[in-house]
């Protein structure tokens, strides 16, 4: 038998991104596996580029990656502009969650590694906090932990997209974490920060339940179909008010031949809004 090797340990305090594809399984059965194998290749290509563009560091990869990153605005930038580039080429949905905490990093022997180990592995609490902070995610989203908001909070760089806005969430209890966790959304779109509903393991307690669109925040496209939605009822409600006033005169109406029974109480209403309008401006 093997001699028992003793890995090396250090506690450290890192940014744990997770980042999940979402429906990968179904993505395979549909493709096949082949097809499958070169797509995610690709993605994982594309990935491992952003990574080291803002120094992360992969620990592992499954259906995603499980990264680190010394500081904490690293990460965030790259999950930004993941979630803004990626997908679009690959047409894969994913979701990201961040949370900075304390781990102990475990360096594997090289024997270890040799027969097929990670040569760094992550223990602690603050890998499955960002494991559940990640389940919450909608496609596309990126969430944060209190920790990890208050870590790039006012920290933005030059890699920080100029859009970047953030939102409480909510207060959520973790299957397995004894504190609830207050988690806050990041995103560049107003849909991107709607705060997440309950997961399987992620118990929603509180919160907002919608984060509102605001003018100054709005990309071009959201400002336009911002404008044209209201642009649109005004004119509904322009014409409206015009139609009801050429149905309360009954010459109009003999007109257009709508002068029969189901219309008459056009001119009741007429009658009685002007008898209060009358009784309003003289005193009775």
């Amino acid at each position: 038998m093997r001699p028992l090797l003793t890995p090396a340990m250090i506690e450290r305090r890192l940014t744990i991104v997770l980042l999940d594809l979402i429906g990968s399984t179904a993505f395979v059965q549909r493709v096949g596996p082949m097809q499958a194998a070169r797509w995610l290749q690709y993605h994982d290509r594309l990935t491992r580029t952003l990574i080291h563009r803002y120094s992360g560091r992969e620990i592992d990869r499954s259906d995603g990656f499980l990264l680190s990153f010394a500081r904490p605005i690293d990460a965030l930038n790259f999950a930004l502009h993941y979630q803004r580039h990626i997908p679009h080429k690959t047409r894969l949905n994913t979701r990201i969650g961040i949370h900075v905490g304390s781990v102990v990093e475990v360096q594997q022997h090289e024997l270890e590694v040799l027969g097929g180990a990670k040569p760094i592995e992550l223990e602690g609490i603050a890998k499955n906090i960002a494991a559940r902070t990640m389940s919450l995610c909608g496609p596309g989203q990126v969430l944060l932990t209190a920790d990890a908001y208050q870590a790039v909070r006012g920290r933005a760089n030059a890699f920080t997209p100029t859009a970047t806005r953030y939102a409480l969430a909510g207060l959520y209890r973790f299957k397995g974490v004894a504190e609830p966790q207050v988690i806050y959304t990041v995103g560049e779109t107003t849909e991107s920060l709607q705060p997440p509903p309950s997961s399987e393991k992620a118990q929603r307690v509180g919160g907002p339940k919608k984060v509102k669109s605001r003018i100054k925040h709005m990309r071009a496209l959201e400002l336009a179909e911002w404008t044209l939605y209201r642009a649109a009822f005004i004119m509904l409600t322009m014409w409206a008010a015009i139609l009801a006033r050429w149905i309360a005169r009954p010459s109009a109406r003999q007109f257009w031949g709508l002068d029969y029974a189901p219309f008459t109480w056009i001119d009741h209403i007429g009658e009685a809004l002007n008898y209060i309008i009358q009784i309003l401006t003289t005193g009775g």
